[in-house]
């Protein structure tokens, strides 16, 4: 190794060397997303946010990911769970969870940049197959979602991905690698013990994502929480015990946030909305949509839906506040 190299390494892992990747993050973050709001990228699953002001609390269905804000601050409420996280700190989610979010740090100077990378189960599983990993180990009542302390190696892998958009004819192959790396580095860590658990197959973990699974699948339905927890091959207590450390709330409550969420994306007009997400009652879910969203549906439909309906498609990973 020459000795710039050695000086360019020295520095990066010193003191402020997560200070300085973050800088050259939010300086490729910035380039790449332009003056857009947001930008799905041809790096499979990742997608680029930046925003100039605070924004107002949004709902939206996080996926299996991780959030990495290279400048600003954002906060997501999962049930009474509260997480802030920034330059500092990322979030992981371990699985599909309703939450309500909000950029709470950001200027026309100074903008909210963020990444946002879909991890797939799949790679989680064969990562777990391959390595030597530590049982789960974390208390009972840890959700499936968590903040993490952000290494200069997680950042130096971050930045490797970044990187991949200025070379698209790499995004085939690296890609693949590079999420892997970073999934790696999250199951060896102890924000990862949750993600370890949820994809470990027999764990009471993995059998309670099975049944969120089914309800995001079948959530139009009516669902008898006793043939959830014949799913999830547990007792009704149980299931319902850990149901609520993983997202916070009940099954039955997690399949109306779910509703409630696909009936403001539909944009359409509320009696249709209530029955084609599986509602049989039109009044009732105009007082459930009024007090979840703050307003009846026409009203919202007709005034706040440019400003708020615009950031709930977490999913879709386009539209959403990250």
């Amino acid at each position: 190794m020459n000795r710039g190299n050695l000086l360019k390494n020295r520095r990066v892992s010193g003191p402020d060397g997560r200070a300085e990747l973050r800088t050259e993050l939010a300086r490729k973050v910035a380039s790449f997303v332009g003056s857009a709001e947001s930008l799905t990228t041809d790096v499979p699953g990742l997608t680029l946010y930046r925003y100039t002001a605070p924004t107002r609390p949004a709902v939206a269905t996080y996926e299996p990911s991780l959030a990495v804000v290279v400048q600003g601050r954002k906060q997501v409420e999962l049930g009474a769970n509260t997480f802030v996280y920034d330059g500092s700190k990322y979030l992981l989610t371990s699985l599909d969870l309703p939450v309500v979010s909000r950029v709470i740090e950001a200027t026309p100077q100074n903008p909210y940049l963020c990444l946002r990378l879909k991890l797939e189960m799949g790679a989680v599983r064969e990562i777990l197959a391959q390595g030597d990993f530590d049982s789960p180990s974390m208390g009972s009542d840890v959700p499936a979602m968590t903040t993490a302390e952000i290494t200069v190696e997680f950042l130096s892998a971050i930045g490797r991905v970044l990187d991949l958009l200025q070379t698209p004819a790499d995004i085939p192959f690296l890609s693949r690698l590079l999420q892997r790396e970073l999934i790696y580095r999250i199951l060896k860590s102890a924000a990862g013990q949750r993600l370890r658990a949820i994809a470990t197959a027999g764990d009471q973990s993995f059998r309670t994502a099975k049944v969120t699974a089914f309800i995001k699948a079948n959530f139009t339905k009516t669902l008898r929480v006793e043939d959830l927890a014949q799913i999830a091959g547990m007792s009704l207590s149980t299931l319902h015990h850990h149901f609520r450390v993983l997202t916070s709330m009940s099954p039955l409550q997690y399949q109306k946030q779910l509703r409630l969420q696909a009936a403001q994306r539909m944009l359409i007009d509320a009696a249709s909305a209530a029955f084609s997400v599986g509602y049989e009652s039109a009044s009732q879910f105009n007082r459930e949509y009024s007090r979840f969203f703050g307003l009846p549906p026409i009203k919202h439909l007709r005034g706040v839906r440019p400003a708020r309906l615009a950031s709930a498609t977490e999913p879709s990973h386009h539209q959403n506040v990250t």
